[in-house]
């Protein structure tokens, strides 16, 4: 019996996080046995840097079969996944509260899985497209793009350098954008190389244009908040806020809660609500 959608979804997705998660260990020991630019001469970097590579590659065909509803939150075994490798190989010992967290995650992740939405995966880009110039989805990707506007214009030169909300803010919105986009143009990939060929409609390069865009700018913003806060604050609050607006975002414009009853979702949610507070706990106490 062959694997759902959901199912090859759900394995891309965790070994996207164990992939990524290995990757930020395998380069910090690159770096730790060479200085300056010499690290690309070192053979423990590049492996960390290929396993990267493989990582983000699985997550974007995650998307592709599951909905961001079950991917997203999945994002956080990564954390995990380094937390424990460090934890051996670093000798960066785990604090006890960072136990729970790990474990916080790992039970919240399970409550997703169990009750994550069946996938539907439309025929073609012109079904996405009208999934993404429904009213609802207009509306939430206007409201989206005022509010970047206003951060940008507004809020960055003023409170840039002293609220970490404004960088972030503009980075998970620009993000949210980016996944969604993404999943059209991984679709677009998978109906083409089953022989329904998508690259004749200019629908699917007017989202691989929008996730490029989307893509500089959220890298952009993130660099400059990295740059500028601390990073064991800045990652769980970048996870909790993309993740947060990456749901909303495929849940409006993918419908993955249609059909579902409202048990299910609660459970969702909670799940949810579990992972992000155990990626919190994790980090707060790294």
């Amino acid at each position: 019996m062959g694997f759902s959608d959901n199912s090859k979804g759900l394995v891309l997705a965790v070994a996207s996080s164990a992939f990524i998660g290995s990757s930020f260990i395998l380069k910090k020991k690159g770096l730790k046995r060479v200085g300056g630019y010499t690290y690309l001469l070192e053979p423990l970097w590049w492996a960390g840097m290929i396993t990267m590579i493989v990582g983000e590659v699985a997550n974007f065909v995650a998307y592709v079969y599951a909905p961001a509803v079950l991917v997203t939150p999945l994002g956080a075994l990564s954390i995990i996944v380094s937390a424990c490798l460090a934890h051996f190989m670093l000798k960066e010992r785990i604090q006890k509260m960072g136990i729970v967290g790990c474990v916080t995650c790992i039970g919240g992740s399970v409550v997703i899985v169990i009750h994550a939405p069946q996938e539907h995966t439309p025929s073609s880009v012109r079904e996405i497209w009208a999934l993404a110039t429904q009213p609802t989805f207009l509306i939430y990707v206007a409201a989206t793009l005022s509010v970047v506007l206003a951060l940008v214009l507004h809020f960055e030169p003023r409170y840039g350098q002293t609220n970490i909300l404004v960088y972030l803010g503009i980075c998970s919105l620009m993000g949210s954008l980016t996944v969604v986009s993404i999943k059209a143009i991984g679709i677009a990939i998978k109906l083409t190389l089953d022989g329904i060929n998508q690259i004749v409609y200019p629908q699917t390069w007017f989202f691989l244009t929008v996730a490029a865009i989307c893509v500089i700018m959220q890298l952009n913003y993130l660099n400059k908040a990295l740059d500028t806060f601390n990073t064991a604050i800045v990652s769980p609050v970048y996870y909790v806020m993309f993740t947060t607006l990456t749901i909303i975002a495929s849940v409006i414009m993918f419908k993955d809660w249609s059909g579902q009853n409202a048990s299910s979702i609660a459970s969702e949610i909670c799940g949810f609500i579990t992972v992000l507070s155990g990626t919190i706990i994790l980090h707060a106490t790294r």
